[in-house]
């Protein structure tokens, strides 16, 4: 059979988006997402966040119909599908596997309240020490909110699963899930290592309601004749990977082992580290997951900070600072005119709600230390950027006391890591070099299922064609400068 293309599919909440990567070659085929204007999210009342599922799938379908159509290419030729998804949400589903209800995804906040009742409920010594987090407002609290709120809905639940899980249970008709995604809703024991039973006990939930677990890598089904027809592929083709969008992300940089770092920042950012043994921080200001290659004898333990005040204010600088007809590289240009500390302007960039790594707090976005007869928009817009990477290094500062080694730091250039003013300060702060690479989540995802279908024989030769594209060493001249403005950034936090 004349195998070609891998496809990978990322479910985000914006968008869903589909690549073909060619096999012999490693590369983009073609790309393509849908739609084209950001996805709608539901909003029922103040905190939720809901979307249809369905809308995934024919998101799915076009982008797929779109890849297909741009490559040329025929159903015979595409030897597997990978899946990336937006983490901690829940679908519900009937006998039938018809939606119940609307999914309840990542940003929705309705189920603090039980999360934290489970966390007093069962002890902070055990939540750590088995979940390695809070419950907080993961799936499973949120699955114990649809009980206790719902309980009409869910008394007709016959599984729940993470959209990753939904959306191949449309394409091979099985409802499954993996162990990765389960601790993403901290519904797993890492030190049982199975089903976290006493937090389902403790919300009444029984564990058939789950999914059987699947490998992350592997046959986890194949394509129905019904779902080949709507797709366009080949009844039979096999889903041999998916995880959530960050642990794909760290996958899609090549990122597997203790100690390789890999990082987002768009709208919120991330920076995203393996471990090899079981840690937490004790106030869950940051998140531990299974890792992509994390099992039961091999303990990969992916940890997640994120912030969500990223580039949402490089956005809001850019719409209410500068002309309108300034571009971004334009408005860099004009934000590196400042010197190293923006001399003494201060941004505290949390103005896109609660901060986890700030114990949940929502302390808002403030400018700080103006004088009218010296600054200017370049310093304001240095400082805006200065403070989303000190940001990022508060919460760094978090992992390494949970003994995380932060050397290298992988991301794509994309968004902030499109700023060499962004860069050189992470750098020069963090004293981490920072590789950037040409790569994608629904790249990733597909090279995922290159591995998983034993085209790869392991995560080096899948990535083997992955490109570098810059190395930013940090800047040991300006070491002092960059040190004294984040430590002046650090006073002015009050949290």
């Amino acid at each position: 059979m004349n195998h070609r293309y891998l496809l990978g599919l990322d479910v985000g909440s914006s968008s869903v988006k589909a690549s073909l990567v060619n096999i012999d070659n490693g590369q983009a085929a073609a790309s393509a997402f849908f739609p084209k204007h950001e996805a709608p999210i539901s909003a029922p009342q103040k905190g939720w966040a809901e979307q249809d599922p369905e809308s995934w799938w024919n998101y799915a379908r076009q982008s797929i119909g779109q890849v297909m159509a741009d490559a040329q290419a025929v159903p015979d030729e595409v030897a597997a599908v990978g899946i990336s998804y937006q983490m901690h949400g829940l679908i519900c589903v009937d006998k039938n596997q018809h939606v119940l209800r609307p999914a309840i995804i990542w940003c929705d906040s309705r189920a603090v309240a039980e999360g934290n009742r489970a966390y007093n409920g069962l002890g902070s010594e055990w939540c750590m020490g088995h979940l390695l987090n809070s419950p907080g407002n993961f799936t499973a609290a949120k699955l114990a909110w649809v009980k206790d709120n719902e309980p009409n809905v869910f008394e007709r639940i016959d599984k729940v699963m993470l959209p990753g899980d939904y959306i191949a249970m449309r394409l091979t008709g099985e409802a499954c899930t993996t162990i990765s995604g389960l601790s993403e809703g901290t519904l797993w024991d890492f030190k049982r290592q199975d089903l976290a039973k006493e937090l389902l006990d403790y919300y009444g939930i029984p564990s058939s309601i789950l999914p059987r677990i699947v490998p992350t890598f592997g046959d986890q089904g194949r394509l129905t004749d019904r779902a080949a027809k709507e797709l366009g592929l080949k009844a039979g083709t096999p889903v041999s990977y998916r995880a959530g969008d960050q642990p794909n992300n760290a996958l899609s940089l090549n990122v597997f082992n203790p100690g390789e770092i890999a990082s987002t920042a768009g709208t919120s950012g991330v920076v995203y580290g393996v471990m090899g043994h079981p840690s937490c921080d004790a106030k869950s200001r940051v998140n531990v997951f299974a890792h992509v290659n994390y099992a039961r004898e091999l303990e990969r333990l992916g940890v997640l900070l994120c912030i969500n005040g990223t580039g949402i204010l490089n956005a809001w600088m850019h719409r209410n600072i500068v002309a309108a007809d300034m571009g971004y590289a334009e408005m860099n240009e004009l934000a590196a005119q400042a010197p190293i500390g923006s001399d003494g302007v201060v941004v505290i960039p949390f103005g896109n709600g609660a901060e986890r790594i700030l114990e949940n707090k929502e302390t808002g976005c403030s400018f700080q230390g103006i004088n009218f007869n010296k600054h200017n928009r370049s310093h304001l817009l240095r400082a805006a950027q200065e403070g989303i990477v000190f940001s990022f290094c508060y919460g760094m500062e978090i992992m390494r006391q949970m003994g995380m080694d932060i050397h290298r730091i992988h991301a794509g250039k994309a968004n902030m890591f499109l700023s060499p003013l962004f860069r050189d300060t992470l750098a020069g702060v963090s004293g981490a070099t920072i590789e950037l690479y040409d790569t994608d989540g629904s790249v990733g995802a597909a090279k995922g299922a290159g591995m998983g279908c034993g085209i790869y024989k392991d995560h080096d030769e899948a990535f083997a064609t992955l490109r570098l594209l810059q190395t930013i060493e940090p800047d040991v001249k300006h070491k002092e400068e960059y040190q004294a403005a984040y430590n002046l950034w650090k006073e002015r936090l009050k949290v």
